[in-house]
């Protein structure tokens, strides 16, 4: 009752599901949807870099991953999805805060430890403004050896029908087995599957944000 899953009839003492319930079934049932329209994308995306694929959402000062796509078993699919990693040096995460204002992340990050998890791992939280700056400019993330070390990651936001940012999809690769690609490179495909699942949710192209 506290948290208003339930409410109770101050005259038949009886319960019903109140307004909390109804939301976390909203949001269960968004996720769903999310991951069935992200699917086809992901699988496409995979199957053209020829690397892993991954679609997460922010919880707090993390990001979730849940869904993966890649070339092995499905046991192993499912082995990574509801793991939690730092918004700050993540491709998936710093992609969820570009919909966010600086005021916002401040506000959110203000208690965090910028702990070190690769050797470009952002040193504080001036830093990872600085590069959330150059990444709203060109509409995509990166991770340089930033999670964890020789390993790169591009993602890019992906909207709603109201033009919030409700999830991120990115593909990584280990640098030293694929000298092909390039963030850039990898970039106009990633930025092609968020722009198509977006779509799929509802986006149409405008925000209440400004995206300059």
């Amino acid at each position: 009752m506290q948290h208003e899953y339930v409410r109770k009839n101050p005259d038949t003492n009886l319960y019903r599901l109140g307004p909390a319930f109804i939301e976390m079934s909203s949001h269960y049932l968004n996720s769903l949807e999310l991951k069935t329209e992200s699917a086809p994308y992901m699988g496409e995306l995979a199957a053209s870099l020829g690397t892993i694929v991954f679609l997460a959402r922010r919880q707090g000062t993390h990001m979730v991953y849940i869904d993966k796509q890649d070339q092995y078993t499905s046991l192993r699919k499912y082995a990574i999805i509801g793991q939690r990693k730092p918004l700050y040096c993540t491709s998936l995460g710093k992609a969820l805060l570009m919909g966010m204002e600086d005021e916002e992340i401040r506000e959110l990050l203000e208690d965090e430890t910028f702990e070190r998890f690769g050797p470009n791992t952002h040193k504080d939280l001036r830093s990872l403004l600085m590069d959330l700056a150059e990444c709203r400019l060109r509409g995509w993330t990166r991770d340089n050896e930033e999670a964890e070390p020789g390993v790169n990651c591009v993602a890019a936001p992906i909207r709603d029908y109201r033009g919030e940012v409700i999830s991120s999809i990115s593909t990584s690769w280990v640098l030293e087995s694929r000298p092909d690609l390039s963030a850039p490179k990898v970039a106009v495909q990633v930025l092609r599957a968020a722009q198509g699942i977006s779509t799929s949710m509802g986006y149409t192209g405008s925000s209440g944000r400004d995206e300059s």
